[in-house]
């Protein structure tokens, strides 16, 4: 059975970030401009897209969509993040991910101004973020996955956070991200020895590895904060995460449910990211 009080409501913490942001920005007379390129015809991407545009929408922000077929040169996109980056109007540029194996992901993301990146995939932010700037960008996901935990009051000092997954985007930032909020970090991946006895030393579990359910209720100590970043489709069709979330939604944990977790919280970071691009290249304190 499910205890409603051990839910961490994804969609109730976003609304919150997101109606900030729209009083906000009410207040402006030009409003922050985010462009999202797209490349290719993935549907997960589509969705991901149409939930920021209208996200943004919502919220008084302009969504500029540029979207490309799969014979788009690297040089075309290049020249396409070099005229954003000179456009003063544009506040922050993101590139969809995955893109067609033709083109180097990595250079595409490096090509975009830091202070533009609001993605926070590229290596300055990266970089920024790695000795605790306070300049840095701090990527979508992993920015929402702490204000997540953080919403469950749990003191971080201290604390042994786990995180299933290695990932540029998720994995590594995130592990940045909670080493500087003082906790001890262990980051597990497919090649981790003895995973079920690492997790169960965890008072923080983060699952990002894209393998469905793999986190079971006897992994799991009482009193863990669980934040379940995976996306998948079961045996029967539907929805779940990387954590078997019907098998410790009834336990004494803090869990994120799949969907209506870590979701909306990607979206709402990114819109919160662009706010505060567009705050400093407009000298907005």
């Amino acid at each position: 059975m499910t205890n409603s009080c051990n839910i961490i409501d994804g969609k109730k913490i976003a609304q919150d970030v997101l109606s900030s942001l729209k009083r906000q920005i009410s207040d402006m007379a030009a409003k922050p401009v985010l462009a999202v390129m797209s490349v290719g015809d993935d549907e997960a991407s589509r969705i991901y897209v149409r939930n920021k545009e209208k996200a943004a929408a919502d919220i008084g922000m302009e969504c500029r969509l540029l979207h490309f077929g799969n014979t788009v040169t690297e040089k075309e996109l290049l020249e396409v993040i070099g005229a954003l980056n000179e456009d003063e109007n544009v506040n922050g540029i993101i590139i969809q991910q995955p893109l067609p194996c033709h083109l180097n992901t990595a250079c595409l993301v490096e090509a975009v101004r830091a202070c533009k990146d609001v993605d926070g995939f590229g290596p300055v932010n990266l970089g920024l973020l790695q000795v605790n700037s306070p300049e840095a960008v701090i990527a979508a996901t992993p920015k929402g996955v702490l204000r997540l935990i953080k919403s469950t009051q749990v003191k971080l000092a201290g604390k042994h956070a786990v995180i299933i997954g290695r990932s540029n985007i998720v994995g590594k930032p995130l592990a940045s991200l909670l080493l500087n909020q003082d906790c001890t970090i262990t980051v597990a991946h497919s090649k981790t020895v003895g995973l079920p006895a690492l997790v169960r030393q965890a008072d923080i579990i983060v699952a990002a590895c894209g393998c469905a359910k793999l986190v079971k209720s006897d992994w799991v100590k009482d009193g863990a904060v669980l934040v379940d970043v995976g996306i998948n489709r079961g045996s029967d069709g539907r929805l779940c995460g990387d954590i078997d979330f019907e098998a410790l939604a009834g336990r004494n944990v803090r869990i994120t449910p799949v969907p209506g977790g870590v979701g909306p919280m990607t979206v709402a970071m990114l819109l919160e990211n662009t706010w505060q691009a567009y705050k400093k290249q407009k000298n907005i304190l």
